[in-house]
C-alpha cells in the first residue's frame, strides 16, 4: 500500500507469559530454549556427536537481510504491510537488549551481593541506506514530529543465509522515529550519499519462522 495512506492510531498491548514455579521450572526453561535432552548432564557419544554437528553449522553472513514494516495495530490483529524504501537498507545496527540487575546487599553477606532481575532497556535501532529520490524515511519522521505521534510501525528484520533463505527474524514492536539524518554534502566527495533513520521501540523479540 502507498506510504502516504492514512494510518490507524492506537497502542498495542502485549501480555507477557509467566513462568511456573516448582520442580519443573528447570525442565521448562530447557525446553523453551530448545535444548531438549542437551539441557541435562547426560554424557556419551550421542551428545558429543550433536555438539560436533552444531559446530559444523555455517555461520550467518551479516550483509543479507531485509527490513519489513507494518502498521502497529490494536490487539492480535496484524497491521497492513507498508512499503518503505522497498525494505532495502545497507546497514542495521542497535538490535540490543540490556537488563539492569538489582543488587541486594544482605547483612552478614560480605562476599558479593544477591542479584535479581531488573528492568530491560532497548538500544536505538539505526537504519542506513544509499540516498535516492525516495523520501519515505523523511515522510515518516515528519508525520510523527508534526503531530501524528500515534503513527507507529512494527518492524521485522529477516536475516538470510547465503542462499537467500530467511533463517531468523528479529521483531521490533511499536517503533517510533526519533532522528532523521540526511546525507552530508561535499563538492569534493565521491562517496555514496547515505541517509539514516533512528528508531526507538517497545520490545525486541525473535519471531518464529516456518523452518
Amino acid at each position: 500500500m502507498p506510504f502516504d495512506a492514512q494510518f490507524s492510531a492506537g497502542a498495542s498491548v502485549q501480555a507477557s507469559a509467566g513462568v511456573g514455579a516448582g520442580a519443573g521450572v528447570s525442565a521448562s526453561a530447557s525446553a523453551s530454549l530448545g535444548l531438549g535432552e542437551r539441557g541435562s548432564h547426560s554424557a556419551g557419544a550421542q551428545a558429543r556427536g550433536r555438539d560436533v554437528a552444531e559446530n559444523l553449522l555455517p555461520p550467518l553472513i551479516p550483509f543479507r537481510f531485509h527490513v519489513r514494516f507494518r502498521q502497529a495495530s490494536d490487539g492480535a490483529q496484524q497491521g497492513n504491510e507498508v512499503d518503505i524504501c522497498s525494505g532495502a537498507f545497507a546497514e542495521c545496527t542497535g538490535l540490543e537488549a540490556t537488563m539492569e540487575p538489582k543488587q541486594i546487599r544482605a547483612g552478614g553477606m560480605n562476599y558479593g551481593s544477591a542479584q535479581r532481575v531488573g528492568q530491560v532497556s532497548f538500544a536505538t535501532v539505526i537504519l542506513k541506506r544509499g540516498m535516492t529520490s525516495t523520501r519515505h524515511l523523511w515522510k515518516w519522521f515528519n508525520m510523527v514530529s508534526t503531530g501524528a505521534y500515534a503513527t507507529r510501525m512494527d518492524v521485522e528484520i529477516d536475516v538470510q543465509n547465503a542462499a537467500g533463505e530467511t533463517v531468523l527474524t528479529w521483531g521490533l514492536s511499536q517503533c517510533m522515529p526519533v532522528k532523521f539524518k540526511a546525507a552530508d554534502l561535499n563538492a569534493q566527495g565521491n562517496e555514496v550519499a547515505v541517509e539514516e533513520l533512528h528508531l526507538v521501540h517497545e520490545g525486541l523479540s525473535l519471531v518464529p519462522t516456518g523452518g
